[in-house]
């Protein structure tokens, strides 16, 4: 039988999404003629191949800017994660001024941050390398943190019971221990820089992105459908590397 408490989180839930579709006004009677999107999913098909190499060559470009910005994140996350837990931290105060910092950066979109540095280094996948990686340097800064604490005392208490300084401590008492979800949290992100890439390369950043928006506004939806496979098949890729990897580490 269900629990009471359990009922009342769902019927908080399904008052919360009948206020936001009236608060919305959201109107089913507003969804035209399904015919214009049958036609769109129709003019992908038979698929077209002819500039295939180009979107090849995008698509590379775009797994290198997630690639990049994934690494660079990771490398500045890393130390940070140990300053930021507060197990590992030289004193609290350090630990809340570090996540402070990850904190707003965090809440900070790629978006807005690629265009901070648009004046900089210009409309360029560097730029979207640097947002990628300040994004992901907060995002993983905080994801190995908690990781962090909530790694075994008992290793990092034998390694410093040998008065191994506080670094070899965090070497060899933790990372052993959490290595395995980081190796996974840094492919789940470099997945989500090579969505967050597709983006910018609609403002004409580069990569596999700007072909498919290029392909989209000159109708060429055949050709775009090529992209998609694309971009699928470099997702699916990732996942499965990363799986393997994962399993070679535990």
């Amino acid at each position: 039988m269900l629990s009471r408490r359990f009922l009342i989180v769902v019927l908080v839930l399904l008052l919360a999404a009948i206020f936001s579709a009236w608060d919305m006004e959201l109107n089913w009677a507003d969804i035209r003629d399904l015919e214009n999107t049958w036609q769109f999913l129709s003019g992908m098909w038979p698929l077209d191949f002819s500039m295939v190499g180009h979107a090849l060559d995008e698509t590379l470009l775009t797994l290198e800017v997630a690639f990049l910005g994934t690494l660079f994140g990771l490398l500045i996350a890393f130390p940070l994660s140990f300053l930021a837990a507060e197990n590992t931290a030289p004193h609290r105060s350090v630990s809340v001024s570090v996540r402070f910092i990850l904190t707003g950066l965090r809440s900070i979109p790629e978006l807005v941050l690629a265009l901070i540095f648009v004046p900089t280094f210009g409309l360029e996948p560097l730029t979207v390398v640097v947002a990628i990686a300040l994004h992901n340097s907060a995002v993983l800064g905080k994801l190995i943190a908690e990781l962090v604490e909530a790694a075994e005392p008992g290793p990092r208490e034998a390694v410093a019971s040998t008065g191994a300084p506080p670094l070899l401590v965090a070497l060899y008492g933790v990372v052993p221990q959490i290595a395995p979800n980081i190796l996974s949290q840094s492919f789940y992100r470099l997945e989500v820089g090579v969505r967050s890439s597709l983006l910018f390369g609609a403002i004409g950043a580069g990569g596999i992105g700007d072909v498919l928006f290029l392909h989209f506004k000159t109708f060429e939806y055949a050709a775009m459908a090529v992209d998609i496979l694309l971009i699928m098949g470099l997702i699916w890729g990732l996942d499965i590397i990363g799986g393997w990897l994962r399993r070679k580490v535990i």
